[in-house]
């Protein structure tokens, strides 16, 4: 079945039996009223969870986050910026829907909007900073299609396929995203090789095979359409391939120990990745010379890749309860030398959930990452402000060469209600843009997570 003729069966299908459970047990709703609840929008008088044991959830969820300068940046000025995401979608239980086993259906659409301090106060525009103290901004601040998959399962659960429009962070390099700054939310290859590996927001043609080897160990391919046009925020609801330009094919193991650390749980990810899309080089013009020197154009190669590590595991519990406790984690990417601006990746931190036994629900984090820039593209930089006779920082056909960028942060959230988490940090960001003549800047945040 192609994925038009699915998407068109399934929808008026799950719209009318969406008003169907709407439309029954009246009088269980005038009897099940909303009381503390996980949603701030409450239980619609119980339709809510009549509807997630028919097979429907709906998530609906607000991500808010605040930043301000307190010292140092690009422009040592006291500013501040807002930025935001709303997204909202429906994801369906197909084998209690229809009766399909194991199968199930995702759609969500997202908004993006405010402005991002990273942009204005951080890092000389000339370069631009590697990270962003606010993680919510990016990709087009407009409405988007992120999610419209179908997925299923086949021999004795073993084989799961998953088709749609998706990002590839849904599945691969995927990591949790409760830190604003970016180094430390979030799979980090769609940061670090984002020309051509799209995160969330972003929804892309694609496919995804997972199988079973083990208990504990999964083997997953996939192969997503590569297409800069998608990056246009006005083809944010495009089912057009037009402008498509290649394919992007990750491989990944997934091994998830149950009993690593004391029958804790832990996830470990190591993968690979090749997209077949012309990659452009990053030193080198299309003779095989200096391209600073030439002025021809740079090298066309025949594509990009790149590889990581994940690690997460829980180290303690508190009172027997696993949901409180340390937990470590860290990140590693490796990038292709000759077109990627990133070469390497590195980032570690920490986690305590439940630190207080009167807050068992709160966490605090702490965690620091280091961006390094392709030596091939620092040599490309000097050569250019020996071409153009200029070494005075301050000048404005000065080239700032880049080298690496270091960002911490410390978090501490606050477990307000089941439907509402703050969490103010502090952030601390060195030589931004992994340009060492540009303060290094002090970002007090706020992020607000609310299910709607």
């Amino acid at each position: 079945m192609s994925k038009r003729v699915l998407v068109s069966a399934v929808l008026p299908a799950a719209v009318l039996s969406v008003f169907g459970c709407l439309g029954t047990g009246s009088a269980m709703a005038a009897e099940q009223q909303d009381g503390p609840s996980a949603w701030m929008l409450g239980n619609w008088g119980g339709a809510r969870t009549r509807l997630q044991e028919r097979g429907y959830d709906f998530n609906i969820g607000y991500v808010g986050e605040v930043a301000g300068l307190l010292d140092g940046g690009y422009r040592d000025d006291h500013i501040g910026r807002y930025s935001h995401q709303f997204a909202a979608g429906m994801h369906m239980d197909l084998e209690k829907v229809f009766g399909w086993h194991a199968a199930e259906f995702q759609v969500s659409i997202t908004e993006r909007g405010g402005r991002n301090l990273s942009n204005v106060g951080i890092a000389d525009p000339r370069a631009g900073q590697l990270s962003s103290v606010q993680e919510v901004w990016g990709r087009g601040q407009r409405w988007r299609l992120t999610q419209l998959w179908f997925k299923q399962k086949y021999f004795g659960d073993r084989l799961d396929l998953k088709l749609g429009r998706f990002g590839e962070g849904e599945d691969f390099n995927s990591f949790p995203c409760d830190f604003q700054n970016l180094v430390l939310c979030g799979s980090q290859m769609g940061n670090w090789a984002g020309s051509v590996w799209y995160n969330w927001p972003v929804s892309q043609w694609a496919i995804r095979a997972k199988v079973t080897l083990a208990r504990d160990l999964a083997l997953q391919v996939g192969a997503y359409e590569q297409n800069p046009l998608l990056l246009d925020p006005r083809r944010g609801f495009t089912f057009s391939t037009r402008g498509r330009a290649g394919t992007l094919m990750p491989v990944e193991l997934v091994w998830s120990p149950p009993k690593l650390v004391g029958g804790l749980p832990g996830e470990y990810r190591l993968g690979y990745f090749r997209s077949t899309a012309r990659a452009t080089d990053v030193y080198l013009d299309v003779d095989g010379l200096p391209q600073a020197i030439t002025g021809n154009a740079f090298r066309q190669r025949s594509g990009k890749h790149g590889a990581w590590f994940t690690a997460q595991q829980q180290l303690t519990r508190v009172d027997g309860d696993a949901s409180r406790g340390l937990s470590v984690f860290g990140n590693l990417t490796i990038h292709d030398k000759a077109t990627n601006t990133v070469d390497g990746f590195q980032q570690l931190g920490v986690v305590y959930r439940g630190p207080f036994n009167a807050r068992p629900r709160d966490d605090i984090g702490f965690g620091v990452g280091r961006i390094h820039v392709n030596d091939r593209l620092a040599r490309q930089q000097r050569l250019l402000n020996t071409v153009n006779q200029v070494d005075t920082f301050s000048d404005p056909l000065y080239q700032p060469v880049q080298r690496t960028e270091y960002n911490a942060e410390v978090y501490y959230g606050v477990h307000v209600k089941d439907w509402l988490t703050v969490r103010p940090n502090l952030q601390y960001v060195k030589d931004p843009g992994g340009v060492g003549e540009v303060d290094s800047a002090l970002v007090l945040g706020i992020k607000l997570q609310v299910v709607l």
